[in-house]
């Protein structure tokens, strides 16, 4: 029988002093008032500081596309960010960010991506290949299996298997480094200097520290050594702005190669996660891509052009990440007073769009906690306000690599689903955790029985 898939419970008043501090350090979406997922507007006041939550279709529109200018990222993206990512593409603002968005936005056109649907699938395959060799009823951790699966992809398409890379040790600097901001959050919010130590501040600082030396290597290596080959890091060490000719310096490129590997990476295998999670609490719709895998690839091996023809697939993957958003909130600092529907906004304000809340909420969603990939079809989506379906924002600050993370989900779902079924470990209900991007606390155990 399907169930109601896993939720956050949002507390029924609002937190307060210590306790707000306690649920922020702990998981900040525990601490969003239920007012979050039924009003359009939710304005709190947190030691002085001012935070507006925006639900309402329109007023996001208002944010993050008609008037984007006057909404920039705020201090906490800045202090969580920054030191990891510098001012890449997702951390800066103003002209800094619109020459980079500019001089990558060629790497990701639809175009250029039908080229690296083979690698995807290469690496899904080795994947499945290694999953074969587990016995029946084998415990898999889909959670690490998707990051690593992703991350093999990374080092196809960006990296072309340059260096000598450990990816669990990239794993484990990435999840080090994320798992310290939800105390950087805190401590802004209290008004704590960026330089005041924290719990995870020395593996944090560990993590951001390998991370950047190993890709300083990476691009030593490529410009010493040009590969030829059209991976991304090649590009970016081509890249220029073609309003200015502008090129970007070996820090532009590392940050914003940690840039796209953190975020590709992360994301694509939250969505996988979180999608076979789903299908295993909902066997009628696993069936159901079964059969339309098994129809568009006529029993055999997937291939590039079959991606696109996996209609219902890819609902499925659109629905996870409605219900589970792998970037749950997205939060801007206004620059300027500025009207937002019947309320004034004064500078200074933090506006968050709540992505996870927009996505559950009462108004906007009929029976928004249940699974129901039909609400993606072609008519429904059609029939849908643009802005109360944001898994990738919106706007001029659009993700640059949503066609490439939807082609790779696809792909790795459509290659791996076919030749197993996963079954979530008898009693466990994963807990969405929020740490930037939206993890399972605990990750995800199921266990691994070949297809029927």
């Amino acid at each position: 029988m399907d169930v109601l898939p896993a939720r956050i419970d949002p507390p029924a008043r609002p937190l307060s002093g210590l306790r707000l501090l306690a649920g922020i350090v702990r998981n900040p979406i525990e601490t969003w008032p239920i007012e979050v997922y039924k009003q359009k507007l939710y304005q709190s006041s947190v030691l002085g500081h001012r935070y507006l939550f925006v639900t309402d279709p329109e007023l996001i529109k208002q944010v993050l596309v008609d008037d984007a200018d006057s909404f920039h990222k705020g201090i906490i993206m800045r202090r969580a960010l920054q030191p990891a990512l510098g001012e890449a593409i997702l951390t800066s603002d103003g002209a800094k960010w619109r020459w980079q968005r500019r001089a990558a936005a060629p790497m990701f056109r639809h175009e250029s991506l039908l080229g690296l649907f083979p690698s995807m699938i290469s690496c899904a395959e080795r994947t499945r290949d290694r999953w074969l060799s587990y016995p029946a009823g084998a415990e898999i951790d889909v959670a690490r299996e998707m990051m690593r699966t992703t991350f093999d992809v990374i080092l196809t398409t960006m990296l072309s298997g340059r260096g000598n890379i450990d990816p669990s040790s990239i794993e484990r600097s990435i999840t080090e480094y994320l798992e310290s901001t939800s105390w950087v959050t805190a401590l802004t919010i209290i008004g704590a200097p960026a330089w005041l130590p924290h719990p995870g501040f020395r593996k944090a600082r560990r993590g951001k520290t390998y991370l950047k030396q190993v890709l300083g290597d990476l691009i030593a290596e490529a410009r010493q050594n040009p590969s030829g080959q059209h991976d991304l890091l090649s590009l970016l060490v081509q890249a220029k702005d073609p309003e200015t000719g502008r090129s970007m310096n070996d820090g532009d490129i590392r940050d914003n190669l940690l840039t796209f590997i953190t975020a590709g990476h992360e994301t694509t295998s939250l969505a996988l996660t979180w999608t076979f999670y789903l299908l295993s609490v909902h066997p009628a719709a696993e069936q159901r891509v079964r059969r339309e895998i098994a129809a568009v690839t006529a029993g055999g091996e997937l291939r590039p052009d079959h991606i696109e023809q996996l209609t219902y697939t890819r609902q499925v993957i659109a629905e996870a990440m409605r219900l589970y958003p792998p970037a749950p909130v997205i939060a801007r600092e206004a620059q300027r007073e500025i009207r937002l529907g019947e309320q004034t906004v004064k500078a200074g304000t933090v506006v968050y769009v709540p992505v996870y809340a927009v996505h559950r909420h009462e108004l906007l969603w009929d029976n928004p906690d249940a699974f129901s990939p039909e609400r993606f079809d072609a008519e429904a989506a059609k029939a849908r306000n643009r802005y109360v379906y944001i898994p990738f924002g919106a706007g001029p600050r659009i993700c640059i690599g949503m066609g490439f993370a939807l082609a790779e989900a696809t792909a790795i779902l459509a290659t791996l689903l076919p030749a197993f079924t996963l079954r979530l470990r008898p009693g466990y209900v994963p807990k969405p955790k929020l740490r930037v991007t939206l993890r399972p606390d605990r990750g995800m155990p199921m266990r691994l029985f070949p297809a029927d």
